[in-house]
C-alpha cells in the first residue's frame, strides 16, 4: 500500500524532472519505510542531485505520506 502511494507522488513529480531531462525511478520500498529510488537521465550525474533528492523528493513525500522515515538514491 505505501508503495502505490509512493508511486502515485512520483508521478506528480516526475514531470518537473522530465522537464529538466532527467527522470526517478521507484526501485524499493524497504519494510522500515525507507524510499529507495534511481535518478534518470540528467539527473544521474548532476551536481545537483542530492539536493533533488533531499530538498525536493524526499520532502514532498515525506509532507504527503508520514510514514516514510527518508530517501535514498541507489
Amino acid at each position: 500500500m505505501l508503495k502505490e502511494k509512493v508511486e502515485k507522488i512520483l508521478g506528480e513529480i516526475r514531470p518537473q524532472l522530465q522537464a529538466d531531462g532527467g527522470d526517478v525511478e521507484l526501485v524499493e520500498v524497504t519494510d522500515d519505510n525507507v524510499v529507495k529510488v534511481k535518478l534518470q537521465g540528467a539527473c544521474a550525474g548532476c551536481p545537483m542531485a542530492q539536493m533533488t533528492l533531499k530538498n525536493g523528493i524526499e520532502r514532498i513525500l515525506k509532507m504527503k505520506i508520514p510514514d516514510v522515515k527518508y530517501v535514498e538514491s541507489v
